[in-house]
């Protein structure tokens, strides 16, 4: 509710704020992903009778010399490459008829040649595979870009401060632990630690610990956790129990040093005393909730205009990258994402992960806004996170996205011949009732989460 009184009023703030952001976004990405599909069906000898960003009425839009409508059209949720001879731009089926003027008659030979049926298997599998491809190429592209221009700034993967009992302190970890690797993969950032454990819920983790110049190998089980987000959306996760090296924590947090209750301390008592174990380990009591307290074992390395510094610097860590790297790097977070996400799914076909978390269209949007007002450095990150996501998704083996049609070639590719009509038919039909169904669950599922 409170997301909702902040920023979604609708006025002219939430417009600009969060709604247009979205409409911005989602249009490129549709864009992006369409013109896979277009430029291969060129290159491949089809002929495209229309490009339409949106569904439903024209707007506006050209017809350009070869023939081929662009159109922006009223509900901006999708688009659509339609192929010469297809009846409907999900090229659910095709016909060799064709419209002269208010009469049909069949299609010449000609005509026939730049259908999109006519071509070769091959080339009708890889005009639909080119849609979900440049969905990849665009975020490795604007990944990479950034990487280059301005570096991959990070927080440092340090543990600053231990939260007592939770899974890092069991295991043995202690302030100012440099996590270098998990599970032998390398740990540039915080960011990459986070990563690691969210998704691994409460399954263990081989840790390798740079303390004191030296490497130790720490096993670290997360405990699974249900937590919300700002926007109330309700999230399963890992947690080890580490807190960051960013800025610090406020002097006027404090609940406990050592044990000792501080509450009716002034300020500068409180300073003075944690001045005096600086550089030495201490358990801090801060509130994590409304009337509970958490213990956090730090190593104070400074106090001073009411903040309590935990590392050496607070500032993010700049990981700089040449051309080729930054493509490397780029490649390596979009494959991160794309596992992250077929695992966090797997979660929750098999219930490891409650079906709630589910996002749709709200959500989105709702990130989007957030995004956008993080600057545009956020923004950019965000859409090249999100074409990762819709060329992912469209490759899943559904009729009517993109991976099914292409389960359609592979069966053609082995029998060689078509899957028989009556099927493709049904399959259409489910796959359009699944998707309904999909993102009607996943849509009220945010509303519900954010109304309650």
């Amino acid at each position: 509710m409170e997301f909702i009184s902040e920023y979604l009023t609708f006025g002219w703030d939430g417009l600009i704020g969060f709604v247009i952001p979205f409409i911005i976004v989602l249009s490129v990405l549709v864009f992006v992903h369409e013109w896979g599909h277009y430029i291969v069906a060129r290159m491949c000898g089809v002929r495209v009778e229309k490009f339409s960003i949106g569904f439903g009425k024209e707007l506006f839009g050209f017809t350009d010399k070869a023939g081929t409508r662009w159109k922006i059209s009223l509900i901006p949720l999708g688009g659509y490459v339609q192929m010469f001879g297809d009846q409907d731009p999900a090229s659910a089926k095709n016909t060799d008829e064709v419209k002269d003027g208010d009469a049909k008659r069949v299609m010449s030979d000609e005509e026939r040649k730049v259908a999109f049926f006519s071509k070769p298997v091959w080339k009708r599998a890889a005009i639909v595979f080119a849609g979900p491809a440049i969905n990849f190429i665009f975020a490795i592209l604007l990944l990479a870009g950034l990487y280059m221009s301005v570096g991959k700034p990070v927080n440092p993967p340090i543990a600053s401060a231990i939260i007592v009992d939770g899974a890092a302190d069991v295991a043995g970890m202690k302030p100012n632990d440099r996590v270098i690797a998990i599970d032998g993969k390398k740990i540039e950032s915080f960011t990459d630690i986070q990563r690691q454990v969210v998704i691994s819920l409460d399954r263990a983790l081989d840790l390798t610990v740079l303390r004191d110049g030296k490497e130790l190998q720490i096993s670290v089980t997360p405990k699974k956790e249900s937590l919300e987000d700002r926007f109330g959306f309700s999230h399963s996760r890992g947690l080890i129990g580490i807190m960051g090296t960013e800025k610090g924590m406020d002097l006027a947090s404090v609940k406990t040093i050592n044990g000792t209750d501080v509450t009716s301390w002034s300020a500068s008592k409180v300073e003075k005393r944690l001045n005096k174990i600086v550089g030495r380990d201490a358990v801090i009591g801060l509130p994590s909730g409304v009337d509970d307290i958490q213990d956090v074992r730090v190593n104070v390395i400074n106090v001073t205009d009411g903040q309590i510094f935990l590392s050496e610097s607070s500032e993010k860590e700049i990981v700089a990258y040449g051309v080729i790297q930054s493509v490397g790097a780029a490649m390596q977070e979009t494959w991160f994402i794309v596992t992250g996400t077929l695992e966090a799914i797997g979660q929750i076909v098999t219930g490891t992960r409650p079906a709630t978390e589910l996002g749709g269209i709200v959500r989105i949007g709702a990130i989007a806004g957030d995004a956008a007002q993080n600057g545009i450095l956020a923004l950019i990150t965000f859409t090249a996170m999100l074409s990762i996501n819709l060329g992912l998704i469209n490759l899943f083996p559904i009729p009517l996205l993109d991976g099914g049609h292409l389960v359609f070639y592979a069966y053609e590719a082995v029998f060689r011949k078509p899957m028989p009509e009556r099927v493709m038919d049904y399959a259409f039909k489910f796959g359009m009732a699944f998707l309904i169904c999909l993102m009607a669950f996943s849509n009220l599922n945010d509303i519900v989460q954010m109304i309650l």
